[in-house]
């Protein structure tokens, strides 16, 4: 098996692209729609797919509530959030400044997850992922079966809500599969997402009660790898 060397000598060498100040890769197609309106306020992004088109994995009436009703609530958050802390900055009235940077991280966080986890699912997708993001979860992880195994396990176990996360880990330049409680906590500073399922009850109850390993079992059937694999590509970069 290739050795984690080997697997960086074979990557692409950096084309000069560059992470975004808002939703990571603004300047690709992974941007689309645009991160912010013309105010630099946060906007909802609507989905590239019908409601309905996920199911049976993930039903309609699942996806409007996520979709239009939360993480259109954490959007709303995060942009309360950052005006309250621009007041403060304004007034100089920086008593609330623990309470206003506590939203602006759990909603913050919670928008960006969202973003990803909208675009990292596809009624075409499912299978295997391969070129050089197979090759990489090969060498990290042994096999697609161990990183599969793992990302589900984590997924299922993670305290309370929250989401599982393959993430690329800049400083060690490797995959990483993470735990986030709520969307802020027991993460990795750096990482960058990759592969996110959100594992707070809204994303799966209405279908699948308690049950959150069936779920997280069967998000890997509507994964769209080639977005993962770009993503993976921008982040080595």
């Amino acid at each position: 098996m290739a050795t984690r060397r080997d697997f960086l000598k074979s990557m692409p060498a950096a084309a000069g692209m560059t992470l975004a100040a808002h939703g990571f890769f603004s300047k690709s197609a992974l941007a689309e729609p645009k991160a912010v309106n013309e105010k630099g306020e946060y906007v909802l992004p609507p989905l590239k797919y019908d409601y309905n088109a996920l199911e049976p994995v993930i039903d309609e009436q699942t996806m409007r509530l996520h979709h239009d009703k939360h993480h259109a609530g954490y959007v709303a958050g995060v942009n309360s959030a950052l005006e309250n802390l621009a007041n403060a900055r304004m007034t100089g009235d920086f008593g609330l400044v623990q309470y206003y940077s506590g939203k602006a991280a759990f909603a913050g966080s919670g928008h960006i997850f969202h973003t990803i986890f909208w675009e990292n699912m596809s009624p075409e997708g499912g299978g295997m992922p391969n070129g050089d993001l197979l090759k990489a979860i090969n060498t990290h992880f042994g096999s697609f079966d161990n990183f599969k195994n793992q990302f589900q396990a984590a997924s299922t176990k993670v305290e309370g809500s929250g989401w599982g996360v393959l993430a690329f880990e800049p400083v060690g330049g490797k995959l990483v599969v993470l735990q986030a409680e709520k969307h802020q906590n027991r993460t990795q500073w750096g990482a960058i997402p990759l592969l996110v399922v959100d594992v707070w009850e809204h994303a799966y109850y209405l279908n699948y009660q308690n049950r959150r390993a069936e779920y997280v079992k069967k998000f890997f059937d509507i994964i769209n790898w080639d977005n993962v694999a770009e993503r993976f590509q921008m982040a080595y970069k």
